[in-house]
């Protein structure tokens, strides 16, 4: 028989009294919780990530919303269009007319004068050089003086020179003629006008001045992010993104991507080399081959905002804990040279440092 047991029959009333069912059922439900939770923590996996914030783009800068500009100098005449109208490529916007109303008929008046110029200039020398050949022959015979051809010479240089004067003035004028017939203003590509920038018929603009704001139309989409300067060593060109678009309903799990919902894959394109003004880096993402499409317009639009995960390194959700609690960087692995199989330079330096 122990002591304690010894000790107890002395007390038969603590002998009599039994540790409560509910600590004990208490006490076994905590030991297995930390058992679990210690088994969460080192076993089950989670996927590390850099998130970043970012906007809808176009992988095609043509595609992107631009502005566009008055063709020549002068004021607005009539609009063709208004805010929130489809156009396709080629439609008027907008007709633009000089100061002068009779401009483009005193520049064809004038052209017609020049080209009287230039033919009557060639004429002209024409016959200055029939003169020049003729006085040749008279030279070599003796029947003329040598000073009578050279003054021939000089007049043929002079009806030369003008007449390159004049076709240098005529072409003058068909630019001019060129200019003042693109006063149409017409759509760059399908799409839609967005903001109207111009006013009526009172409003003067100079040549490269916005009028209009055009978004086109059927784009190929693409996202840019921007990365925290610690994460974007990480991240190179292949490395999947989970991207959230704003307005489409999504359930996020960053470290379970095979939990998340209504979250779209994406691939990194191109990883900026310099920071941005706002201190971060961009990057290019654009849709992952074999995925589920991302949403066209109208669910998404250029320009909306976009939340995106780039996936790092799987780890344990313990340590991944204990990183975020102490602000260490993410986990990575070398990068392996795929034409020797072995970890590039860069990367085995930033190891061992």
């Amino acid at each position: 028989m122990s002591l304690l047991e010894e000790d107890l029959r002395h007390f038969s009333t603590l002998r009599s009294i039994g540790t409560p069912r509910v600590a004990r059922n208490l006490g076994i439900m905590l030991i297995v919780g930390v058992l679990l939770s210690l088994a969460f923590l080192f076993f089950v996996p989670w996927v590390q990530n850099a998130p970043g914030q970012g906007r809808v783009t176009s992988l095609d800068p043509r595609d992107r919303v631009q502005t566009v500009t008055a063709l020549v100098p002068g004021r607005i005449a009539e609009w063709y269009v208004t805010e929130g109208s489809v156009v396709k490529q080629g439609d008027p916007i907008a007709r633009i007319i000089d100061n002068d109303p009779l401009l483009l008929e005193r520049l064809r008046e004038e052209r017609a004068q020049v080209e009287l110029e230039v033919s009557a200039l060639r004429s002209a020398m024409r016959v200055s050089e029939r003169d020049v050949n003729r006085l040749k022959s008279l030279v070599s015979e003796g029947l003329s003086a040598p000073k009578d051809m050279e003054l021939a010479l000089i007049k043929v240089d002079d009806f030369r020179s003008k007449l390159a004067a004049s076709r240098s003035k005529l072409a003058g004028i068909d630019i001019r003629l060129n200019r003042q017939g693109a006063q149409v203003v017409t759509a760059p590509r399908d799409g839609l006008i967005q903001v109207i920038v111009a006013g009526d018929s009172a409003t003067l603009v100079k040549e490269g001045d916005p009028i209009a704001t055009f978004a086109p139309s059927n784009t190929q989409l693409a996202v840019e992010l921007y990365l925290d300067g610690r994460d974007i060593p990480l991240v190179h060109p292949g490395r999947t993104v989970r991207l959230e678009f704003e307005g489409w309903p999504a359930v996020q799990f960053s470290g379970w991507p095979a939990v998340s919902r209504g979250i779209f894959d994406g691939v990194v394109q191109t990883v900026d080399a310099a920071a941005s003004r706002n201190g971060l880096y961009r990057i290019l993402v654009v849709q992952a081959p074999g995925k589920p499409p991302w949403p066209s317009e109208p669910l998404v639009r250029l320009g909306a905002k976009v939340q995106g995960w780039v996936m790092m390194n799987t780890v344990s959700v313990g340590y991944e804990l204990w990183r975020q609690l102490n602000d260490f960087p993410l986990d990575f692995q070398r990068p392996i040279d795929r034409d020797r199989g072995t970890p590039t330079g860069e990367m085995q330096a930033g190891n061992g440092a």
